[in-house]
């Protein structure tokens, strides 16, 4: 199949879909626990869903939002390996924002704190832009033919020749 045709496979949206969101919450359980463990005598989910928790005027508030952005970038990354393809990076990461809504609602009703709803479009617009050029850079990398002992076969042919020698040798450019 080519790089560029376009299959529906509910399944692999569905597993690229939990995926996202597993690594989502695990990195940002980490950093929340590496910025906010030592400063918190309670440790919960608040942290994680409760809109209340994004507060600009509190110490914890300021690592709750550092912790978010930072996952955001991180969530880039994750885009980079499990969605794999650019065009599909702000399809993916609107979801992964609107689950979290729907979780957070669940957990504590509907948010009405408006710096929770600046920090969600500023982290969902971190990581769909950076998870697109991130994968528009692993989309434009070289695609290695055949490789010989680590080195790519058709670079030892070649090594020496001159792209005339190379022509007449059927090698290409």
């Amino acid at each position: 199949m080519f790089y560029g045709a376009t299959v529906w496979d509910p399944i692999l949206i569905i597993a690229q879909i939990v995926s996202m969101q597993c690594l989502y919450y695990l990195s940002l359980g980490i950093l929340q626990w590496l910025l906010l463990g030592t400063y918190v005598s309670n440790f919960t989910l608040y942290y994680f869903f409760d809109y209340e928790a994004v507060n600009l005027s509190s110490f914890t508030g300021w690592m709750v939002v550092i912790s978010y952005l930072a996952n955001a970038a991180a969530g880039a990354g994750y885009l980079c390996l499990v969605v794999e393809r650019a065009k599909k990076c702000l399809d993916f990461t609107a979801t992964l924002f609107f689950v979290h809504l729907f979780l957070s609602s669940v957990h504590s009703g509907f948010p009405t704190n408006f710096q929770w709803w600046v920090l969600q479009v500023i982290g969902l617009v971190i990581m769909a832009v950076l998870g697109e050029w991130l994968c528009m850079r692993r989309e434009m990398q070289d695609i290695p033919l055949a490789t010989l002992g680590g080195l790519r076969t058709s670079s030892l042919r070649t090594r020496g020749m001159s792209l005339t020698e190379r022509v007449k040798s059927g090698l290409g450019v």
